[in-house]
């Protein structure tokens, strides 16, 4: 499996800093967006011809670590 730093850049000429894949303008949040509103990672694939499934893998990886944080409960 590639290293997310691969398949997630993050520039700050592109996008506003928000995290790309591969250093193309499609965002991270392009994907999880097209994912959260049903279209499976196949019809992702067909919509934004450019990716592969292992940048559809690294969305979530990317996803799955930024929200991998302590919540502190009072």
């Amino acid at each position: 499996m590639a290293n997310l730093a691969d398949r997630i850049t993050v520039d700050p000429e592109q996008c506003g800093g928000r995290p790309c894949i591969r250093g193309m303008r499609i965002r991270v949040t392009d994907v999880l967006d097209l994912l959260a509103n049903g279209l499976t990672p196949e019809q992702v694939l067909e919509e934004l011809p450019d990716l592969e499934m292992e940048d559809i893998q690294a969305c979530f990886r990317f996803a799955s670590q930024r929200l991998n944080h302590p919540v502190v409960a009072d």
